[in-house]
């Protein structure tokens, strides 16, 4: 028997917790995720999970919505059919199990008012059966769905505040009376569950608040469907919580979002307390919920998180991928746009066996996995002088298809000029390599992309290039001072600045900063001065070393109204 876990929303504060795991084989980072397709489901979605509610072995989809359920059967392509809607009590999560064991797929709401939770059996056929209630001690918000006593039969993890309570399933989508525990001293939130003491019994990780304190606990479970009491770890401000094993230890690992921009990981020790926490910034405004899964195949949890780009998730909204080490660390966040920063649940839409993603809206996102890029980040080239080039950046693109991918065209936009040794075909598991030179000619940041229209995906491919560019020219970019004796001054060495730009510039000051600034002084003609196109001015400085050993500081001039060089490296060795 395998359960879906639940996606569950808090109204108060647009949430989630969530778990979903993935095995495989594969590489570093996929190529892209498409956008295939939106469907419209009724306003007021809260929760969202994915099933085969119909038995024709297509994931579906069902969303809590502002008066009860919605469900839109898969056409297994990435598409959905028109939502069929249920009416329910006042609810906003859900999870999906088969709770009565007939092979046919189930829903359980938890109910805030009355306080109950409720069962609808699944038909087979996407149509469900009336519900069937179950008390709780109070009115529940969060529901998700685990084998408490190991019996086989699904049992039920709810907040019921003040309460987190187990209640046993009873295998005909009924349950016996909740187990309550109220030791989490803070207003719980959100759950995940997992086994963090590797007892063989299943554990609840929570998260919430109280004032202005955030906390996570672990209350271990007995194996009979109770709880202990909370082991409380105080945190930054979480949201949601999420479990998956990031290092292979075999220990469960706690994930949180962070309010705004960060995610945190704290790895297990293996007996319910984890070691500090380790922050991850998000691209843009990083949704309260995530989701750990392997999303590129590689036996590596990866971490999806939505992300908007500006204030409004639907104009520039998408999800961040964390793809995983292996070894408990995190790669930076990468964006994929999608137009909706909505709540993420993972399913394998098109059956092509890579997991896609599924958001709010309903906004179906497809792995075209085929294509791999490493890096997988955007290339940054270092700040540059107009009008000439940089080194070389380069991408190494993977075919991990089982047939030769087809590249139909490959093109460049901005300052950037690309070659590459792909040609128009790359065979099943092989390799070639994309290079960027930057050529700026003007000052400022510049920004790119490589296009490219491969058979991976029924939409282009691309890589995103960003860069800098400076109108003035420094040379040497390191001034290296031969051995001095302490307390005595050496020649001045010369550093020019030439405006390479076609109007006239000027440089409001030249500075030493850096570890040992005070060994090195400059005297300058730049400063205050209008260089004119094509001069020059010059920085003499000199190293006059306070101690024995390895010197070192930076030498800074600053531009008016323009990108200013990047620094010149300073060193010496004190005698």
């Amino acid at each position: 028997m395998s359960w879906i876990s639940c996606f569950s929303f808090r109204r108060a504060f647009c949430a989630l917790a969530a778990l979903f795991c993935l095995a495989g084989a594969g590489v570093p980072a996929w190529g892209q995720f498409e956008t295939r397709g939106t469907t419209t489901f009724p306003q007021g979605s809260f929760s969202i999970a994915t099933g085969d509610f119909n038995n024709d072995g297509k994931p579906d989809v069902v969303m809590i919505t502002g008066n009860g359920f919605a469900v839109a059967l898969g056409n297994g392509d990435g598409t959905f059919q028109t939502p069929v809607s249920y009416a329910t009590q006042l609810c906003y999560t859900l999870a999906v199990a088969d709770f009565n064991g007939d092979g046919n797929l189930d829903l359980v709401v938890a109910n805030l008012d009355p306080s109950t939770v409720s069962v609808y059996l699944g038909n087979g056929d996407g149509t469900f059966q009336a519900p069937i209630d179950s008390n709780t001690t109070d009115g529940s918000y969060f529901v998700t769905v685990g084998d408490f006593n190991n019996d086989k039969i699904p049992d039920l993890a709810i907040i019921d505040p003040p309460y987190i309570s187990v209640l046993l399933g009873n295998g005909d989508g009924t349950f016996q009376p909740p187990s309550d525990n109220n030791s989490f001293p803070s207003d719980a939130q959100w759950l995940a569950l997992a086994d963090f003491n590797n007892d063989h019994k299943l554990d609840v990780l929570v998260s919430g608040s109280f004032g202005s304190t955030y906390d996570i606990g672990v209350l271990l479970g007995n194996g009979d469907g109770t709880l202990q009491n909370s082991l409380t770890y105080p945190v930054e401000s979480v949201l949601s919580v999420a479990a998956g094993d990031l290092n292979g230890d075999g220990n469960m690992d706690a994930i949180l979002s962070y309010d705004g921009y960060h995610i945190a990981v704290l790895l297990g020790n293996g007996d319910g307390s984890f070691q500090p926490a380790v922050l991850y910034d998000t691209t843009g405004i990083g949704g309260s919920w995530l989701v750990v899964s392997d999303m590129n195949l590689d036996g590596k949890l990866d971490v999806v998180i939505p992300s908007s780009q500006n204030d409004n998730p639907r104009a520039a909204g998408g999800v961040d991928i964390f793809w995983g080490n292996g070894d408990g660390t995190l790669q930076p966040a990468q964006f994929f746009g999608s137009g909706d920063a909505g709540m993420p649940t993972i399913a394998d839409l098109n059956g092509d066996h890579l997991p896609d993603i599924v958001m709010f809206g309903v906004v179906s996102v497809l792995n075209t996995g085929v294509a791999g890029f490493s890096p997988s980040a955007p290339l940054a080239f270092p700040l540059q002088v107009v009008n000439a080039s940089s080194a070389p950046q380069k991408v190494t693109l993977t075919n991990n298809g089982t047939t030769a991918l087809t590249v139909s065209s490959m093109k460049v936009s901005g300052k950037f000029k690309i070659s590459s040794t792909c040609g128009h075909s790359v065979a099943a598991g092989a390799k070639c390599t994309i290079s960027a030179v930057f050529q700026p000619t003007s000052a400022g940041v510049q920004t790119g992309l490589i296009t490219l229209k491969d058979s991976a995906s029924s939409k282009p491919q691309f890589i995103e290039l960003t860069g800098t560019a400076t109108l003035a020219k420094v040379s040497p970019k390191t001034l290296t001072f031969a051995s001095q004796k302490v307390g005595t001054k050496s020649t001045p060495q010369t550093v020019t600045v030439t405006n390479e730009g076609s109007a006239a510039m000027q440089f409001s000051g030249v500075s030493v900063g850096g570890r040992d600034y005070r060994d090195f002084t400059e005297t300058d003609n730049c400063t205050g001065r209008s260089i004119s196109q094509g001069a020059s001015c010059t920085v003499n400085v000199t190293f006059a070393p306070t101690k024995a050993g390895t010197r070192s500081a930076t030498l800074s001039i600053e531009a008016v109204g323009t990108t200013s060089p990047a620094p010149v490296a300073l060193l010496g060795t004190g005698s």
